[in-house]
């Protein structure tokens, strides 16, 4: 997430009550959640096994609670609870918009675009030409929807992501700095929910194809001309390839990535990275041509003995 200029570290020190080791003129042009850090960025750091992972990121800018020796380029703050310093900045620069009308004045649609009755469009929405939302859709903030996108009735798109930090309180909720890209000529079916970045992208690439109550997790990457079947759900940050082929009830776990030209049978479950252009199948899924080999023999070791 951008910062609408860039802020002098001191001041953002000033803010969250936090103490700067390092050079506290350094700018920070945004804010981000580890697996999104750039160089100027700030992130933030609260369990000792994960501060090397935070401090060797191309994060300038670490909060962290303890005192620790910056490495070459990073800048420190430290204080007591780096989460909620890190929650309430994004809060600052991405409040939230309560929406009192249906379609928010600081949303950008293109004339020629279709709104159909009750879509709920939110605030800094674009939607460009000849897109076609169909009735009971709801476009969250920030949202980005390319020329001759279709989403069809009863989709959410922009909604919140799904993530939170655990405390001995019970789970706490980030605020969702992130946004969706929906590129050119995207069709959505119905019913479909794709959640926002924690802080960055979620991304859905040029002419790809979902069928009904498909799920999008939060800063997922899907590539060019993919087509996902029904009730295809996609964990987290993971990153899918051009011309994918999920078919029904196809999981994917958090973190993953799924090579391009990637086919994956109904019913599937996918744990681990996929190498592009072959096909895939079974739970935890393989490469289908052994997965059925492996059926046929457990199929044949059961005939056997129900034979002796």
């Amino acid at each position: 997430m951008n910062f609408d200029r860039p802020i002098p570290i001191r001041e953002i020190a000033q803010k969250i009550n936090a103490e700067v080791i390092g050079d506290q003129e350094a700018l920070a042009i945004g804010i981000n959640e580890i697996h999104q850090v750039r160089p100027g960025d700030i992130t933030f750091v609260d369990v000792k096994k994960y501060f090397e992972k935070s401090l060797s990121s191309l994060a300038t800018f670490v909060i962290l609670n303890e005192r620790v020796v910056p490495p070459a380029g990073k800048t420190l703050l430290l204080c007591d609870e780096p989460f909620k310093a890190y929650d309430s900045l994004v809060l600052e620069h991405r409040p939230y918009h309560p929406l009192q009308v249906s379609i928010s004045p600081l949303a950008e649609i293109h004339p020629s675009a279709i709104i159909e009755p009750n879509v709920v469009i939110g605030p800094y929405v674009k939607i460009g030409a000849n897109s076609h939302i169909m009735a009971n859709v709801t476009i969250a903030e920030y949202t980005q929807i390319g020329e001759e996108v279709i989403v069809q009735s009863g989709s959410v798109i922009g909604s919140e992501a799904f993530y939170f930090k655990r405390t001995p309180e019970g789970f706490q909720k980030w605020r969702s700095g992130g946004m969706v890209v929906l590129e050119d000529r995207v069709d959505i079916g119905p019913g479909c929910t794709i959640c926002k970045g924690v802080s960055g992208e979620t991304r859905i690439g040029t002419g790809t194809k979902l069928d009904g109550q498909v799920h999008i997790g939060h800063d997922v990457v899907v590539g060019k001309r993919c087509l996902f079947a029904a009730q295809v759900g996609i964990g987290g940050n993971t990153v899918v390839g051009d011309d994918v082929i999920l078919y029904g009830q196809v999981g994917i776990a958090q973190n993953l990535s799924i090579g391009n030209g990637v086919v994956v049978q109904a019913k599937s479950g996918i744990s681990k990275d996929l190498e592009a252009g072959k096909v895939y199948f079974g739970y935890p899924a393989q490469e289908a041509r052994k997965a059925y080999q492996e059926l046929a023999i457990l199929r044949r070791l059961r005939d056997e003995k129900n034979e002796g």
